[in-house]
């Protein structure tokens, strides 16, 4: 089970990276039997110092390319089916070049990179797969010129800026190292930023699987990504006072300076964090409902500390419907919480009654929360 989560990870993050100077076609079938190709990537207009910043991958994505990225080590059956689909897109190309009636060109044809997390020496040998230490750096193993493939051994590359983004997909402590350097990177650097969006949603999907099915190694990634997700939060927290400061600084200048700094700096604190927690949820449920979306302004008011506790709640639930209702009902008792904290049960019977109000009643209701006092509240609930 937990297999096809990785893979879809690895599938969807290889399509995140290269889409900027290329195009990708994920699942892109094969015409001689229903199977499909990963990655098929395409490169489109040069972007120079973006490919720079992908280091290895990059120099990849120079040409057109299938990654068929392995979470466990493949076999030799695997790796044969891989080349399988390589040939069959090669004769695609082939027959293509003879209707159009033009010079076939194998600078045209893909190349094939079966990226795996390990490889034995056996199997390497078996495939007369050799390094080419000229150009490319050790743990890449090259099959016959012709064939136009390598396997990329991930646990093998030098652990160097220039491999990150390849050591991403690995496994275990590899993974977890390359993490760790992900987490040192600028907290704007885009390609940080998508690689935490995709780790966020790995997490997630991880998260929503059957407990028992996960191995330690998974239990530890979801560990490992966490710390990221509270780092990145305080990054937008910082930008938003920083935001917030600025705001404040021109208010000063027509209201007085001190007033001006304080408002600008919680307004800009406040539509900072609605903008967080607005796009985490679409991003874990993939759409927000009607409920989700009353609390929204209302939870932007919340204390740093209590918003991170917030959405560190909200990201170990699942993201099926259950995960949903579980997710409106961790927002609707983190606006309520203020109002009813002698008691959870008191509490979860006023999340209960809050919810079970029409919509136009609830929103009416939520809007109205930072005037009401607690008894007020208990009336109207």
């Amino acid at each position: 089970m937990t297999r096809f989560i990785h893979d879809r990870f690895a599938k969807e993050y290889l399509s995140e990276m290269l889409s900027p100077i290329g195009t990708v076609n994920i699942g892109r079938d094969v015409t001689s039997e229903v199977r499909e190709i990963d990655v098929y990537f395409t490169p489109g207009t040069a972007i120079p110092e973006y490919s720079e910043n992908l280091g290895l991958l990059g120099k990849m994505a120079c040409t057109t390319a299938i990654f068929e990225p392995f979470r466990n080590p493949a076999s030799a059956s695997e790796i044969c089916s891989c080349l399988g689909k390589l040939l069959d897109v090669r004769g695609d190309k082939e027959r293509k070049f003879r209707r159009e009636n033009t010079r076939s060109d194998d600078e045209q044809l893909p190349k094939l990179w079966i990226l795996v997390p390990t490889a034995s020496k056996a199997l390497i040998d078996s495939f007369n797969a050799k390094p080419d230490t000229e150009n490319w750096m050790q743990g890449i193993y090259f099959l016959g010129e012709s064939l136009r493939t390598a396997i990329v051994v991930i646990h093998q590359l030098p652990e160097t800026p220039e491999t990150l983004w390849l050591r991403i997909l690995g496994k275990g402590k590899v993974q977890m190292r390359a993490i760790v350097e992900l987490s040192a990177l600028a907290t704007d650097d885009p390609l940080r930023i998508i690689a935490l969006e995709l780790l966020y949603r790995l997490q997630s999907h991880l998260v929503a699987d059957i407990p028992q099915e996960l191995e330690s190694e998974e239990r530890e990634l979801i560990m490992a990504i966490t710390p990221l997700f509270q780092q990145q939060i305080q990054a937008a927290q910082q930008q938003a006072r920083e935001e917030g400061l600025e705001r404040g600084l021109e208010r000063g200048l027509e209201r007085g300076l001190e007033r001006g700094l304080e408002q600008g700096l919680e307004r800009g604190r406040q539509e900072q964090q609605r903008l967080i927690l607005s796009d985490f949820m679409s991003v874990k449920f993939g759409e927000l409902s009607p409920k989700m979306s009353v609390f929204l302004t209302h939870l932007s008011k919340l204390s740093a500390t209590e918003f991170t506790r917030m959405l560190l709640a909200i990201s170990m639930l699942s993201v099926d419907a259950a995960g949903q209702q579980q997710a409106v009902k961790l927002l609707a008792e983190y606006a309520l919480r203020r109002y009813f904290n002698e008691s959870a049960d008191v509490l979860a019977a006023a999340v209960s009654n809050l919810l079970e109000l029409p919509m136009v009643e609830l929103t009416v209701l939520v809007e109205e929360l930072p005037q009401l006092s607690a008894d007020e509240l208990r009336a109207r609930l």
